[in-house]
């Protein structure tokens, strides 16, 4: 019993750090796989250095892990992100991969609405969690982030 009891707490006390240092995709395929995103999104650092050149269509996605969902000042979000994020949508890698996938039906289940929409028509089928793992990684504020609340 005691064998079981010390193994339980071993798996309760390693999982929180392999949490925080496990990634679900690969950081550096996901940055060649942004590509297909820059045609309306850039990331621009707080300081103003560019590290992805890329259209103003969409909002800058530096340290968009951590963030409230639709909270980038001075972009123009649709009704339903602005909802989610008044919901407290904070984006993650998980949720960020999952919008990827499908940002339609990603809103639709988040808001339990089936007329929200996403402005992004783009779906990313392969290599969306190599994106979010890459966004992560311009995410200052990822660092030492709790998972955010399921939207499931």
């Amino acid at each position: 019993m005691k064998m079981i009891y010390g193994a339980v707490l071993a798996v309760a006390f390693a999982a929180p750090a392999f949490a925080e240092s496990h990634s679900m995709g690969d950081a550096a395929a996901g940055e060649k796989e942004f590509g297909k995103c820059k045609a309306c999104h850039a990331i621009v650092d707080d300081a103003g250095e560019t590290i992805q050149r890329g259209g103003k269509v969409g909002p800058n996605l530096y340290n968009v892990v951590g963030r409230k969902a639709g909270a980038v000042e001075d972009y123009k979000y649709g009704k339903s992100m602005v909802e989610a994020g008044e919901g407290g949508l904070v984006w993650d890698e998980a949720n960020l991969a999952a919008y990827l996938e499908d940002p339609n039906d990603f809103l639709k289940t988040t808001l339990d609405d089936n007329k929200a929409r996403s402005k992004m028509s783009f779906k990313l089928r392969k290599g969306r969690e190599d994106v979010a793992a890459y966004l992560a990684s311009v995410s200052p504020a990822a660092e030492g982030m709790e998972e955010a609340p399921k939207t499931e």
